[in-house]
């Protein structure tokens, strides 16, 4: 138990996932999905406002991360299999139609659920990151996000993003971090725990194998339309994704409402977390 939240391990899709919970057991499901390079506590902001708001909220470290289980080879980090993790923590917990909400990596997973397995959802929220369809296909037209995607293209390589990443003490990714967010948005003890995730063996390949096996998915030439209402909040100056993105993600939508958030980058649930964090609630509870 830590600051009211229980944790546990659940045996998903062949692997086992360790999870964060928060709130009533009888409460309202929402499953929370964070992206690289955090884990669970990258929603610290949002777990007690969402468990006080009446919801059974549930926190996995995904795949590759932190006390989850880390899967070798790249092809096991495919959209499918990640998505099918979730499903697999819902059905764990018996969960027949899911709220959830991700950012960055988590919100491509849910963008991702939301065309494979709809059937599966009630309400989507995603943070600051396009469909991954959107984001592909931006990555080699758009000019913009090609610029603000340099650093995917570089985790094409072998063991070199891995061996810059851990340099220093990390200061690769703490720099990373500190560099996109606005002033004073991770603290010294936030680094503490990070360096700990980082550090557990193989987790900083896993984490790169994401995006390696994003590069290497065959995309279909068209999606069908979403019919999940879908939230996307987007802090608007994000570094690393182009706001067309986030309009071209919107317009996969048949019930897309967007909130863009001015002076806030792609850590806008740490940034402004009362903000975010009403909009959630608001859009959930509906």
């Amino acid at each position: 138990m830590r600051d009211g939240i229980r944790f546990g391990k659940a045996q998903v899709n062949g692997i086992t996932l360790h999870y964060a919970e928060a709130g009533p057991a009888d409460g309202p499901p929402l499953v929370l999905l964070h992206g690289f390079p955090e884990f669970w506590a990258g929603w610290r902001h949002q777990i007690p406002a969402l468990a006080d708001a009446g919801f059974r909220v549930i926190a996995p470290d995904q795949r590759g991360y932190n006390l989850s289980d880390k899967p070798r080879g790249v092809e096991a980090y495919d959209l499918d299999r990640l998505a099918d993790d979730v499903v697999g923590l819902a059905d764990h917990f018996g969960i027949a139609k899911l709220k959830l909400v991700g950012h960055d990596w988590g919100a491509s997973v849910a963008w991702w659920l939301t065309t494979a397995k709809p059937e599966r959802l009630e309400r989507v929220a995603m943070i600051n990151a396009p469909h991954p369809w959107v984001w592909r296909k931006a990555m080699r037209e758009d000019a913009e996000q090609k610029k603000k995607s340099w650093y995917v293209q570089m985790f094409r390589l072998p063991w070199l993003p891995e061996a810059m990443m851990r340099s220093r003490n990390w200061r690769g990714l703490s720099d990373g971090l500190v560099s996109s967010s606005r002033p004073g948005t991770f603290s010294d003890d936030d680094f503490a725990d990070y360096r700990v995730a980082w550090s557990r063996p193989g987790a900083v390949t896993a984490m790169v194998n994401w995006y390696r096996a994003l590069l290497k998915k065959r995309m279909p030439e068209s999606l069908p339309r979403i019919k999940t209402p879908v939230l996307l909040i987007w802090g608007l100056g994000d570094q690393f994704g182009a706001v067309s993105g986030a309009e071209a993600s919107l317009a996969l939508c048949d019930d897309g409402r967007k909130l863009f958030i001015e002076g806030a980058t792609h850590w806008v649930q740490h940034e402004e977390p009362a903000q975010v964090n009403a909009a959630l609630i608001d859009f959930l509870r509906a």
